[in-house]
């Protein structure tokens, strides 16, 4: 099977329930920065913000990765903690509902790291 070369692709090839759960967490980047644009990179949903910066996400059998969370102020460390994994990796079970908000905080903290 070909590697995806396309966010749509990708998705494709999860289940009908970790598909949605991908499908949200695109909708939920995309509420936030809708001028991200979308691609594929090094496997996974990418999304390029106008600043040049990326997000990207990625399923795995238990979880979803985004990449890279970079270091935050106090306030946004305490609120990504459950959830950081490693220094720049944040994974969200697939067992519990993703935190929207929370998303959306990181998309939006990604979005301006570069823009100041």
């Amino acid at each position: 099977m070909a590697a995806p070369t396309t966010i749509d692709e990708y998705l494709a090839g999860f289940p009908d329930d970790k598909r949605a759960v991908l499908q949200q967490m695109r909708e939920r980047i995309l509420s936030v920065r809708p001028d991200a644009v979308e691609m594929i990179k090094y496997g996974m949903p990418t999304f390029e913000m106008p600043n040049g910066y990326r997000m990207y996400f990625a399923g795995w059998a238990k979880h979803i990765g985004v990449y890279p969370v970079p270091r935050g102020d106090d306030d946004f460390e305490t609120a990504v903690a459950p959830y950081r994994h490693a220094k720049d990796t944040v994974r969200f079970a697939l067992r519990e509902p993703v935190p929207r908000e929370l998303v959306d905080r990181i998309t939006a903290h990604i979005a301006a790291r570069r823009a100041s």
